[in-house]
């Protein structure tokens, strides 16, 4: 068999097993996504692998590189990385893809034994560093007080959406004309 022939019906395989499991997605026909873990899960990573067009004689590419990774950090990627390309080793030449999602997912805590959360650069404040910030920035935005009369006027003048009736200022621009005078006044 050829590698493409062997690649399709692994990749027929792979819909069959996973068909419905929101923890495999299928990005492209040689790409997919494995969640190992569950999504709350603070030990949960994804996989990322690709197919060569020579696979499976050629190790399939396996990436962490995904944005629910971040929190884990380098070394703990690169202990997944080392004991994944393992068993890709040992399964070169036949189709390894269940065999590979099935031992991370078996072997999870071991992978993920020395894991330590990355704090990133997003930085939690505590509630009382947060109070004193905003009421410093309300005493800056103070607003114009509005007497109950100002307010009257400026209701009055509107219409129930709040904008002002068509030609409002007309009689504001009649009386700017006939001060400044038209053209022909010169």
């Amino acid at each position: 068999m050829t590698a493409n022939e062997d690649q399709e019906m692994e990749l027929e395989a792979l819909r069959s097993i996973y068909e419905g499991d929101e923890c495999f997605k299928e990005i492209s026909p040689v790409s997919f996504q494995f969640r190992i873990g569950d999504l709350e899960d603070t030990k949960a990573f994804i996989l990322d692998i690709t197919w060569p067009e020579t696979y499976p004689e050629a190790a399939p590419q396996i990436c962490l590189d995904a944005f629910f990774n971040n929190r884990i950090s380098a070394e703990t990627k690169q202990l997944i990385l080392s004991k994944l390309e393992e068993q890709v080793e040992a399964n070169l030449g036949t189709a390894m893809m269940y065999t590979l999602f099935e031992w991370a997912k078996d072997n999870q805590e071991a992978l993920m034994e020395n894991h330590k959360p990355v704090v990133t650069a997003v930085t939690l404040t505590s509630s009382s560093d947060m109070t004193s910030t905003t009421s410093a920035a309300k005493k800056k935005e103070k607003k114009e007080q509005l007497t109950k009369a100002q307010k009257r006027r400026i209701i009055s003048r509107t219409d129930n959406k709040g904008e002002l009736p068509r030609g409002w200022n007309w009689v504001d621009v009649i009386k700017h004309l006939s001060k400044t005078g038209g053209k022909d006044d010169e």
